[in-house]
């Protein structure tokens, strides 16, 4: 029969066909699953970074708290600019991280709670370190929350709309008048400083005495004080007697 080996023959390309999809199928499953072991392994990576940088600014506001509660009355101006300069350098390295080209979008993230109960956790009060007894219905919209409360949201809004209404050159022009109003805060206080430091160092004691002063003014501008005593022509006795003692002196040359 004429028809029985073209219709093996497409039978077989029909197979050969499905063979090369089911293949083409599995392939592209497993570059799939690849790709996603890859960015899953990358967004942990990220994670574990996230998280070093968080607990190391964690415990540096843990500690420059616990200064200012216990050694408050010990704290200097040096030591708090230094607490406050090492916050800001890792704030700055947290953005680093989140901004880095290897970090993956959290925000496309979602995070689904697998397990909710209404019994206590000790895993769980481990991790948080004994913020979150619980993980129950009344929490989970609380802690994760990826907005803000509605009405810190709308506040953001209006100062967003508030600060897009200012031109550019009006904006300008305040920073640079906030700039150069700090500028003469800082030297009017600098001058205060100095000033303060250098009355302590060089303090104002009183050198004269005010009654001398006062008499001595009204002598001269009243001669309040002065006699009509006026010097003979003769030396006085005890000068005279001096004199000749000085000339009658044995070493003299």
């Amino acid at each position: 029969m004429p028809g029985i080996p073209k219709f093996f023959k497409i039978n077989k390309d029909k197979n050969e066909l499905n063979k090369r999809c089911n293949y083409l199928v599995a392939a592209a499953g497993a570059i799939t699953a690849i790709a996603l072991q890859r960015e899953e392994k990358q967004l942990e990576a990220s994670l574990d970074a996230l998280l070093s940088q968080v607990a190391d600014l964690k415990n540096s506001l843990e500690s420059f708290i616990y200064k200012l509660e216990n050694e408050y009355d010990r704290l200097t101006w040096p030591s708090v600019l230094d607490s406050f300069a090492l916050l800001s350098g890792q704030l700055n390295t947290l953005n680093k991280v989140l901004k880095h080209e290897k970090t993956p979008l959290f925000r496309n993230q979602a995070i689904i709670p697998l397990l909710l109960s209404s019994d206590r956790d000790e895993d769980l009060m481990r991790q948080t370190q004994g913020r979150v007894p619980v993980f129950s219905h009344k929490v989970v919209p609380d802690h994760l929350r990826t907005k803000p409360d509605p009405e810190v949201e709308e506040q953001e809004k209006q100062l967003t709309t508030d600060a897009a209404r200012i031109g550019t050159d009006a904006a300008q022009k305040q920073i640079q008048s906030l700039n150069k109003m700090c500028s003469k805060l800082l030297e009017k206080i600098s001058k205060e400083e100095w000033e303060s430091e250098s009355g302590g160092l060089w303090p104002n004691k009183q050198t004269f005495n005010p009654a001398d002063t006062n008499a001595l003014v009204a002598a001269v501008a009243f001669g309040k004080g002065l006699s009509n005593w006026r010097p003979s022509g003769k030396m006085p006795s005890g000068i005279k007697t001096n004199i000749k003692s000085a000339s009658m002196h044995p070493y003299q040359w």
